[in-house]
């Protein structure tokens, strides 16, 4: 029988509310069993960007990565945000171990080619190396991975950290019973924006089809939702939406989803 795992991704409106991120440390750092834990920080780089005069470009809703915005997002992701979670959890008596992709070779990728747009130093996961992470694992260390990859060859490249968060999800999963959250501000996929209670329990491809069409899933939960089914037809056991409280043990209300 496999080990359970959780592997949890959290979202950057966390991140930027201290006492958000205080009570979701809390309670990742309680959950049971092996997990680790996936963040991103791009308001925060970007906050920084303009301290320093440089000027972020988004593209529905994505980073343009140039050199200086590599440089500010290592920084940010892999520096700041990164290790103050980190000390946070060790406060939680949490053995975290904070990582990027170039860390212990753990995730590889390649960077995106230019189509109508180029994303510069942005990079797409080509493999994960499970068993380095595994290894962490096994010495009851738990990882904490910022949103960056390399390419092998000295390349660092910024990488959506839903991505990583599935991707590391499906590597793992031949060897641990996996279960994949992504925690953010919400309390799931609602039926209605403007009602944080209109949270849809379960949705299934033909649901999630039917959702697309009437635009009630749209913008930037397409991808996330996309992530959901890529890690689900990989083998992960299950995949979570929803806010801090859904890693409460008796919690209900949130989106789970389903092939």
């Amino acid at each position: 029988m496999k080990q359970k795992l959780s592997i949890v991704k959290i979202g950057g409106n966390i991140i930027e509310d201290q006492e958000s991120l205080s009570q979701f440390l809390q309670l990742f750092a309680q959950l049971e069993g092996k997990k680790v834990l996936v963040h991103g920080g791009g308001k925060r780089a970007t906050d920084f960007s303009k301290k320093l005069g440089i000027e972020s470009k988004m593209v529905d809703g994505r980073r343009i990565t140039d050199a200086q915005s590599l440089e500010v997002v290592v920084m940010v992701y892999a520096g700041l945000v990164n290790k103050n979670i980190v000390a946070q959890l060790q406060a939680s008596n949490c053995n975290a171990i904070g990582l990027s992709g170039a860390d212990a070779n753990t995730i590889i990728a390649k960077k995106r080619p230019v189509n109508e747009i180029n994303f510069g130093f942005v990079g797409d996961v080509i493999a994960v190396n499970a068993e380095s992470i595994s290894r962490l694992l096994s010495a009851a260390f738990v990882p904490v991975f910022c949103a960056l990859t390399h390419d092998g060859r000295g390349q660092l490249f910024n990488t959506n950290a839903d991505t990583i968060a599935s991707e590391v999800a499906i590597a793992l999963s031949h060897t641990y019973d996996t279960t994949l959250y992504y925690c953010f501000e919400k309390k799931g996929v609602l039926r209605a924006i403007s009602d944080e209670d209109s949270v849809i329990r379960r949705i299934n491809m033909e649901s999630y089809q039917k959702l697309k069409q009437q635009k009630i899933i749209a913008d930037g939960m397409l991808p996330k939702l996309e992530n959901c089914f890529h890690a689900l037809n990989n083998r992960v056991q299950r995949v979570c939406i929803g806010d801090l409280s859904m890693l409460e043990p008796k919690a209900q209300l949130f989106t789970t989803i389903t092939l």
